[in-house]
């Protein structure tokens, strides 16, 4: 089993996920305050994320949350994605509002 960091785009901060491990597991293990655990299984879509640099693999997700064409552009739930290399994402809706709320407050 290999472990590859997961780097957050807009804060820069790093944690780690082994490669049989989804990043929203992986996320909720680090301690990161914020985190909206959902269904873990791609039905509800609150952990969606864009996969910016980095190989990953993924399992089926929600057609309501994710479409085909988010899917060619990386963007996966974080409960179906399994990294494959150290990996940065953008966080995005409501999970981007949860984590990133001091963030956002300031700008």
């Amino acid at each position: 089993m290999c472990t590859h960091r997961i780097i957050l785009s807009e804060t820069g901060e790093s944690f780690n996920c082994l490669d049989n491990e989804t990043v929203l597991n992986a996320l909720a293990r680090s301690g990161k305050r914020g985190i909206p655990i959902g269904c873990r299984g791609g039905g509800c879509g609150v952990c969606k994320v864009k996969v910016l640099v980095g190989d990953f693999t993924k399992r089926p997700m929600s057609r309501d949350h994710v479409s085909v064409l988010e899917e060619l552009n990386n963007e996966v739930l974080a409960c179906c994605m399994l990294p494959k290399s150290d990996v940065k994402v953008q966080v995005l809706g409501k999970m981007q509002r949860a984590m990133f709320r001091d963030l956002v407050a300031l700008s």
